[in-house]
């Protein structure tokens, strides 16, 4: 489906297609009427519901129609909010009353507010509402790590063309695993790469610098929709979203202090920043808004997507304690904090989905280091010492002695953040902790990001890296290859799972079936 491009952009400074992303589109592109050159979105979509986003270049009121037929020969026209400077001009509508198991066409339009008449050009998109039929089966791809280490949208490089390759296999959906922006990740004009050529970046003045202020954070999520593969992506394939730390600052955890040594930053509370992250993200994306009672911006939820599946959200980084070397005999907070643990058992024992994928933004048993602040601290959940459970892990222990004595069917965890891909299976009998049933992590990415070597694995829960592809070097390019991205496919009538490791042209690297049914496997 085409997308309008974004109007023409700024002259070349010093060498890169540089362009305000704060200004691009209203500077010399605005007429009579509003304009949403930045796209549409969905998330978020079930068996009836769908949460549609759109960005003005001015206030506006949002009009959604949604047909069955892509000639809109019957329009339901829904009304949405009335958006304006204190959301940066997005807004997100949720259509209900969806008929299940369908092709869904919308159109966006946005009315000016003081003469509804005058309305942008519409934008298009498709979605499939999820079925009430098991027969249907559940095709979705997943991966995360976008515009990491200083490697953006490079025009020469094809910009985010993962993104083709990920709409060519016509997905459900996309879970986006965290670090869907690198607010703390300067984007420079160009950079060397091995051989000696350039790499060389579309540049904005918000992603010149750390983001602090939350008109920086707003310009972070902006800068990847300046991007044509993502926005055309965005229009067909619907977004399940989490965060994890590159959204606020590498490595944050709440109510961390940033050193003074540090001067990227005159903002020295994380927890402001994160705040101030955690608006820009809801913004940016399809998010549904908490329930009332619920705490202001949750992003850890239960996606159901119909017989076949539930989709379980995490969010590592709101309710973690502060990264240590995790050798506490006792740790009641660990990384989910112990109203998220107790939601997510709670949840996991009420599903009756057939498989239920847990969505984690950081893997289980792969060291991840943490030495920002000069000290080996444990970034996610394995902290180095193979035998019983100590800090983080204990969470993870009891998380999965409850799934094995609840007999808690078909779980498998899903995750990104490690800059490679692989397969890891963890068996009890490879074990220090053995209280649970074999059960197998698949990690993916980069999307387009710097590639890294392998972590680490740690033997307390008996992992096995059954398959991995990633370099022998630190922080490779995108030129040089290891973007990657993962799909999982639900069988209809055999209910098996099938998880394929890709690479960003879409070549399957690996391939494992699971059988349904299964408590471990």
């Amino acid at each position: 489906m085409a997308i309008r491009p974004l109007p023409g952009r700024r002259s070349l400074l010093k060498g890169s297609l540089a362009v305000s992303a704060g200004l691009a589109l209203p500077a010399f592109t605005r007429s009579g009427r509003p304009a949403a050159e930045w796209g549409v979105q969905t998330g978020d979509v079930t068996r009836d519901s769908a949460l549609v986003w759109v960005r003005s270049d001015r206030p506006a009121r949002v009009i959604v129609e949604t047909s069955a037929t892509e000639s809109f020969r019957d329009v339901r026209r829904m009304r949405g909010p009335l958006i304006g400077p204190g959301t940066d001009f997005t807004g997100t509508t949720r259509l209900r009353g969806l008929p299940p198991g369908e092709q869904i066409h919308y159109r966006v339009l946005l009315a000016d507010p003081d003469d509804p008449r005058r309305t942008s050009a519409p934008v298009a998109g498709a979605f499939r509402t999820v079925p009430d039929r098991r027969r249907d089966g559940v095709r979705f791809v997943w991966s995360g790590d976008l515009a990491g280490q200083g490697w953006g949208i490079n025009p020469e490089f094809g910009g985010y063309r993962i993104f083709d390759a990920m709409a060519r296999l016509d997905p459900d959906f996309f879970l986006f695993s965290g670090d869907t922006v690198y607010a703390d990740g300067p984007i420079a004009a160009s950079a060397e790469l091995p051989d000696g050529s350039l790499w060389r970046n579309i540049t904005t003045e918000e992603k010149s610098k750390v983001a602090e202020s939350l008109a920086e954070f707003r310009g972070a999520f902006r800068y990847n929709l300046l991007d044509e593969h993502l926005r055309r992506f965005n229009a067909r394939v619907p977004s399940i979203v989490q965060w994890d730390d590159h959204e606020v600052r590498n490595n944050w955890y709440p109510g961390q202090r940033i050193a003074d040594t540090d001067t990227r930053y005159t903002e020295k509370s994380v927890d402001v920043l994160a705040a101030r992250a955690r608006r820009a993200f809801g913004e940016y994306f399809p998010m549904p808004t908490p329930r009332p009672g619920a705490r202001e911006g949750r992003v850890h939820r239960v996606v159901r997507q119909g017989p076949l599946l539930d989709v379980f959200v995490l969010d590592m980084r709101t309710y973690r304690n502060a990264n240590s070397p995790g050798d506490q005999t006792v740790d009641p907070q660990g990384i989910l904090g112990r109203e998220q643990l107790d939601w997510l058992k709670r949840e996991l024992a009420r599903s009756r989905a057939v498989w239920k994928v847990i969505a984690a933004d950081m893997p289980i048993g792969l060291v991840v280091p943490d030495t920002t602040e000069g000290r080996p601290h444990v970034e996610a959940v394995a902290q180095g010492d193979p035998g019983a459970p100590l800090g983080r892990e204990l969470q993870i222990a009891e998380l999965l002695r409850f799934i094995k004595h609840r007999r808690i069917t078909g779980t498998v965890w899903l995750t990104a953040d490690v800059h490679h891909t692989s397969a890891q299976h963890y068996q009890p009998a490879r074990a220090a902790f053995g209280d649970f049933e074999p059960f197998w992590e698949f990690v993916s990415g980069p999307l387009n990001a710097g590639a890294f070597p392998a972590t680490e694995l740690d033997a307390t829960f008996g992992p096995e890296r059954v398959w991995v592809k990633a370099p022998t070097t630190a922080n490779v390019s995108p030129a040089g290859g290891h973007q990657f991205f993962g799909e999982v496919d639900i069988d209809g009538g055999s209910g098996e799972l099938t998880v394929r490791l890709r690479e960003m042209d879409g070549t399957v690297l690996f391939r494992k079936t699971l059988q349904p049914g299964l408590v471990g496997q």
